[in-house]
């Protein structure tokens, strides 16, 4: 009998051949892997890998790393892939014990920081530091950045503070050229108002407004934004109170620019004969108080403990001594009754405000008998403008002020204020104001620090009306959240606090709500490049 296999390409046969010459073949499949197993032999494969990867990275974080041989490296993984134990989160737990005793303790004096996180790993893998010295270089490395950062912080203070104080180059440019123009040109010296006028600066039947400022471009915008935002602009009469360095400019400056067919007076504090330290006693007391120069012209961070102080506090410390508080044009709003004996109602307007609508109904509110119609400052949806009460404004840990006052008494604002002046003759509130601003200079200043709105709240406690927040939005000097949708429904917006529009540290987006009223292509404003 003989064997014989035959090979093809797909098939193996056999055939045997018996002694008779009977011939029988048989045939039998090739053996192949199809492609279905290929595929699924892969995608386990795809699975499986990653997963040893990372199974592999973990422990080589926990220290494999240390191991020299396979069966090191064997006996960690080997639990992991038979699922007893995770080792990782005992370390983890481990190192979250570390950092809690570590939180309670003081970074030593000599121990050195890395300068930043490349340093520190770097100085890791060198040192080969146990958990408790990465915990502890990490701690003081935070430490160190919490100081820095909140040192910059009340350095950038520092330099608002200054900047808000201080007067730009182009306005202080501005006032100049205007003085000289005074003195060389005979148009910028005519009477304001005209003599015909001058019987309706005392006629009760038009609308008085009165502004006292030493900032010829701010009282310029209050100015225009209030006539272009009159319906009735030929009832209004503007009384601009400036001082005596300052006069001869803003004269010029209403005098080369009418804005009829309102009426606009300006006059010095020098042409009121009854303005003399003698009659006015307060004034000669601020300005000549050792404490008061101390504080409002000396060092104005000394006294300030920053470790203890948060950033918001030292801020509005350093707005509270600014010098203006102690300017006369800031008491001066205390005499209006003096200043305008024949008139009954007046509106009295700080220099950092625009009006963006017409101010006519105000002439209308019945106050009641009381004497000051103003915002209340107390109630708001922005607690930081709009929740103003005494206890912000007083130090009530002192006798007398705890004795008198109310700490949650609602402050109200200055800035926009309806006098009614016949309501205030009949009344004592010069002479309390008098009394509480000698009583805060004899305790050293120690019953308020901010300005002249304290003894006014005080003076005016019982006197005040308080109308709509719609007619007077504060806050644009020092919110930067403020809303322009809000501003754009205010009757007027009030730039108080340290960030004004004129300035460079003013805030970009509420800036264009005032520079729309500066007049760009008047020739002063052009060769000083006010804003530019």
């Amino acid at each position: 009998m003989q064997v014989q296999i035959s090979h093809s390409d797909s098939m193996r046969s056999i055939t045997i051949c018996t002694n008779n010459n009977d011939l029988m073949k048989i045939k039998i499949a090739a053996r192949h892997i199809s492609y279905r197993t290929i595929f699924h032999t892969i995608l386990i494969l795809a699975f499986f890998l990653p997963f040893v990867f990372i199974l592999t990275a973990l422990v080589t974080l926990e220290g494999v790393n240390n191991c020299s041989s396979i069966d090191c490296l064997g006996r960690r993984l080997g639990p992991k892939l038979l699922g007893r134990g995770d080792d990782s989160e005992r370390h983890l737990t481990d190192f979250y014990t570390i950092l809690n005793q570590v939180h309670s303790e003081e970074v030593p004096d000599d121990l050195k920081l890395p300068d930043n996180f490349k340093q520190l790993v770097t100085e890791m893998k060198n040192n080969k530091y146990n958990s408790r010295k990465f915990a502890l270089v990490l701690k003081g490395m935070m430490e160190r950045s919490e100081r820095e950062i909140r040192e910059s912080k009340f350095q950038e203070l520092m330099n608002k503070h200054f900047a808000a104080t201080s007067i730009p180059k182009g306005i202080h440019c501005l006032s100049l050229r205007l003085t000289d123009e005074y003195s060389s040109n005979a148009h910028a010296r005519k009477q304001l108002p005209s003599p015909e006028l001058l019987p309706l600066l005392s006629d009760n039947s038009y609308q008085h407004f009165v502004v006292f400022t030493d900032n010829i471009l701010a009282a310029s915008v209050v100015v225009s934004s209030a006539v272009q935002s009159s319906l009735r602009p030929e009832k209004i009469v503007f009384h601009v109170i400036t001082d005596k360095k300052t006069y001869a400019g803003m004269h010029s400056w209403f005098a080369l620019n009418p804005i009829s067919p309102s009426i606009v007076e300006v006059k010095g504090v020098h042409q009121f004969d009854w303005l003399t330290k003698d009659n006015v006693p307060v004034l000669e007391a601020v300005e000549n108080h050792d404490g008061v120069r101390n504080y409002y012209h000396g060092n104005h961070v000394a006294g300030a403990n920053r470790s203890v102080t948060s950033p918001r506090l030292f801020a509005s410390k350093l707005q509270a001594r600014s010098p203006k508080y102690i300017s006369l044009l800031n008491h001066l709003r205390i005499y209006l009754p003096e200043l305008f004996p024949n008139l009954d109602k007046v509106l009295f307007l700080d220099d950092d405000i625009v009006i963006q609508r017409d101010l006519s109904p105000l002439w209308d509110i019945d106050l009641g008998g009381k004497v000051n119609g103003a915002v209340e400052t107390c109630k708001g949806e922005d607690s930081w403008v709009m929740g103003k009460r005494f206890k912000i404004y007083f130090n009530f840990s002192h006798p007398l002020i705890a004795e008198s006052l109310d700490p949650e008494e609602c402050a109200w604002a200055f800035g926009m204020n309806v006098f009614d002046l016949r309501a205030w003759r009949k009344t004592n509130i010069r002479e309390t104001y008098h009394s509480w601003v000698k009583a805060n200079l004899k305790s050293n200043l120690t019953l308020w620090k901010l300005g002249t709105l304290p003894p006014a709240l005080i003076a005016f406690r019982g006197y005040v009306h308080p109308i709509d927040p719609s007619w007077h939005m504060l806050g644009l000097g020092y919110q930067p959240n403020t809303s322009v949708e809000s501003v754009k429904k205010a009757a007027v917006i009030h730039y108080n606090g340290q960030s004004k529009p004129w300035l460079e540290i003013g805030y970009e987006h509420l800036r264009p709500f005032w520079s729309k009223y500066v007049n760009y292509s008047n020739e002063f404003v052009k060769n000083c490049h006010i804003l530019e």
